[in-house]
């Protein structure tokens, strides 16, 4: 039996290794697009979807998704909060996550936005562009081996931006709930005011749990730092309020700030506005502030080796449901 799979969100230069990695032999049908209420009847005919974190799977577009006679939802993605899971089970739709993709997708790109504010090569290479190869004093830094980096939370992701740290000679600490055995072997663990009072670098890797730490990183947080570390955010956007860190960057409280996540991202991600005011003022300051901060419109995970767990787990997914009617990586 032939099975119509619909993937929405599709790069160019993702489309290879979807249809290399096709070892199933699904009928692809490759959308660019998120999901969306304009192109879910893209999906007619079709008895699954593939969707990414910023499609929408709202109760709307799963009810006309049932109609279409789709069966089952796969998102290439751990979270699944841009699912309404209420609506998929009143429907018996099932639904399936990547648990996890390459941790070092995320780790390096955290690594670099660290490396890039600590040694001050945006600002560098800003000036050399324009043919000033002038030495002064914005240039100079601490070597790496000389700073302290603190990585909160320690899971997987967490865990490898630690050994990457370690592997440049930082002395690494970290704060989590729950400490690793393995993570004690390179890190020091300390409560989290400590990790952020003696951490040149704070790199974060915390899930967002709803209700428990949204706007985590505020002005108390970013108070009992050190005076001119660097705070890096790759883990979710809804853990940092934007209004306390452009003040810590107005005043010189934060030496740097990189970013790859914010809330309400796709109203800004993945869209051409150059030459465009930004409608979220904060935000606009914030991106005026560079080289100061360095903002990626959520590329941790843009790498191929994550993207070829995550296609390769959802078509294991779509499968399992197919022969066996259940997914390890069901979610309800």
């Amino acid at each position: 039996m032939s099975i119509k799979l619909i993937c929405y969100g599709v790069r160019d230069v993702e489309i290879p290794f979807f249809k290399r990695l096709n070892k199933y032999s699904y009928e692809l049908v490759l959308e660019e697009d998120f999901l969306n209420h304009d192109n879910v009847e893209l999906a007619k005919d079709a008895q699954a979807v593939m969707i990414r974190g910023n499609c929408n799977a709202d109760s709307q577009n799963i009810e006309k998704l049932n109609s279409y006679g789709v069966k089952y939802i796969l998102t290439r993605t751990v979270g699944f909060n841009h699912i309404d899971l209420e609506a998929a089970n009143k429907f018996g739709i099932k639904v399936a996550r990547v648990p996890g993709y390459s941790p070092n997708a995320i780790s390096e790109l955290a690594v670099t936005l660290a490396m890039m504010l600590l040694r001050h090569t945006a600002y560098t290479v800003d000036r050399t562009k324009n043919k000033n190869f002038v030495v002064d004093e914005n240039m100079f830094s601490k070597e790496i081996r000389k700073c302290t980096v603190g990585v909160l939370g320690t899971g997987k992701i967490g865990y490898t931006t630690a050994k990457l740290f370690n592997g440049l000679g930082a002395n690494v600490l970290a704060y989590d709930i729950v400490e690793s055995e393995e993570a004690k072997k390179i890190v020091k663990y300390m409560s989290l005011d400590d990790v952020l009072k003696y951490s040149d670098i704070i790199s974060v890797h915390v899930p967002f749990i709803r209700y428990q730490n949204y706007k985590m990183i505020n002005q108390d947080f970013i108070s009992k730092m050190k005076d001119g570390a660097i705070l890096i955010n790759t883990a979710r956007g809804e853990l940092q309020d934007n209004d306390a860190i452009l003040k810590a960057i107005e005043n010189n409280k934060l030496g740097g700030f990189g970013c790859d996540v914010f809330e309400n991202e796709t109203d800004f991600f993945f869209k051409d506005l150059t030459n465009q005011s930004l409608k979220d003022n904060t935000l606009e300051r914030l991106v005026n502030y560079y080289p100061k901060v360095l903002i990626t419109p959520h590329i941790g995970s843009y790498t191929d080796e994550a993207l070829i767990n995550m296609i390769e787990i959802s078509y294991d997914n779509l499968n399992d449901f197919l022969t066996k009617q259940e997914s390890i990586n069901e979610v309800k």
